[in-house]
């Protein structure tokens, strides 16, 4: 079954904060911490960090 954008928006908004935490996003995108931190590091997923911490616009993901 796939899901339209607007669609997959819809149940990620009703799941998950505004902003996620490195813990939300692997599971959303239900993928390793090494590999969230690749997409990370790599520019693929936008991010701001916080001291030692990231926090990535749920937003972000949908682009």
């Amino acid at each position: 079954m796939s899901l339209t954008q607007k669609e997959a928006y819809r149940v990620m908004r009703q799941e998950y904060p505004d902003v996620l935490n490195m813990d939300n996003l692997c599971r959303l995108l239900a993928v390793s911490k090494k590999t969230a931190y690749k997409l990370l590091k790599d520019g693929e997923i936008g991010c701001i960090k916080v001291g030692r911490e990231y926090h990535i616009a749920k937003a972000r993901l949908l682009t």
